[in-house]
């Protein structure tokens, strides 16, 4: 993490003593964090088997626990069958996800229904250690984390400082004065200004940046040719500190009289534009009813308190001694200042 960074943390850190666990909210991606860690930690247990989804999040969440120091920790996974409302907007939606291949490229996998298993294994796995912190998990039906994720910062807390953990780019355009985004592969904060300077767009008009420019991830198509140096040329209206609308952005493709191949995309494809506005917007989330009530209800249960000896049991049977050095102390100072707060609602 670069100094810019660290000062960055300090500054966040460094106010006066938190006086309630919602204070500062660590909201965190969970099947993000636990996908990326499958993919890209090698790591083994004492006896060969591949562990990398379960040892690399509790070392990534951890890590981020120690550094933003919050005073509660939210961890939301997809729930069952999280998906379907955009898929009904959208069939594409997520398709190439759909297509069964390898993720790793660890040996201990011969085939990709291995591959499968194992993190299926994990992922359950994970989800006991989680259940011995001083954290609280959901993952409700229906929902994908990123509208659990969103509703929470946004209609759940709107007085604490929410930080979204995860390395999706759709959340950075809920970042403002109270909502910060950190990218555990970057180590890197998402600020108001952190945007600016990344993107060179105001962090007011991100969600319309990529609402223009698709997010390939998801398979949501953009406009061609919508590259940020050309919206910038084009569109100069996109990069200026006040929010602006589709409505808007049409209006002023018209009255500037731009005949650009650019111009002309963009108003042809206003019903895929709205579209995208829909499928990928997180201030008002589009979720129901009973689900706001399962969200709430599970993040208004107390705060569930530390079981160490069950968690160092845990680590014992699954061999991760080698994995987690020191896991006494490991847990004392990732999650003892969490723990402080076991309880409370």
């Amino acid at each position: 993490m670069n100094k810019k960074y660290k000062d960055m943390l300090s500054s966040l850190t460094n106010d006066e003593m938190p006086k309630s666990a919602d204070d500062r909210i660590l909201i965190i991606d969970g099947l993000n964090t636990f996908i990326r860690s499958f993919v890209v930690v090698p790591t083994v247990n004492d006896n060969g088997v591949h562990v990398g989804g379960i040892t690399g999040f509790l070392m990534s969440i951890a890590y981020a626990i120690r550094n933003i120091k919050p005073t509660r920790v939210i961890i939301c996974f997809d729930g069952k069958g999280g998906s379907q409302r955009r898929r009904k907007l959208f069939p594409n939606y997520k398709s190439s996800r759909r297509v069964k291949h390898r993720m790793t490229r660890i040996n201990d996998f011969n085939s990709v229904e291995d591959e499968r298993i194992a993190m299926a294994q994990q992922l359950q796995r994970l989800a006991q250690y989680l259940e011995t912190l001083p954290i609280t998990v959901l993952s409700p039906e229906n929902i994908e984390a990123d509208d659990a994720m969103a509703y929470i910062s946004q209609q759940l807390y709107p007085e604490s400082q929410c930080i979204l953990m995860s390395t999706d780019r759709d959340f950075l355009q809920l970042v403002d004065d109270r909502v910060q985004v950190w990218s555990p592969t970057k180590k890197k904060f998402y600020f108001k200004d952190t945007i600016q300077e990344e993107f060179g767009i105001s962090h007011k008009n991100f969600l319309m940046y990529r609402v223009l420019t698709g997010d390939s991830s998801d398979d949501i198509p953009g406009i061609r040719g919508a590259g940020t140096k050309t919206l910038q040329r084009r569109l100069p209206i996109l990069f200026e500190d006040n929010r602006i609308e589709l409505e808007d952005l049409y209006n002023y493709i018209s009255d500037s009289g731009d005949k650009t191949k650019l111009a002309q995309q963009i108003l042809d494809s206003k019903e895929q534009l709205e579209l995208n506005h829909r499928l990928m917007q997180l201030h008002d989330v589009d979720i129901s009813g009973h689900s706001k009530n399962s969200i709430m209800e599970s993040v208004r249960r107390p705060i569930p308190t530390l079981a160490k000896p069950k968690f160092l049991s845990m680590i014992l049977e699954d061999t991760l001694n080698m994995n987690i050095k020191n896991p006494e102390l490991w847990l004392k100072d990732s999650f003892g200042v969490l723990n402080s707060f076991a309880g409370n609602r």
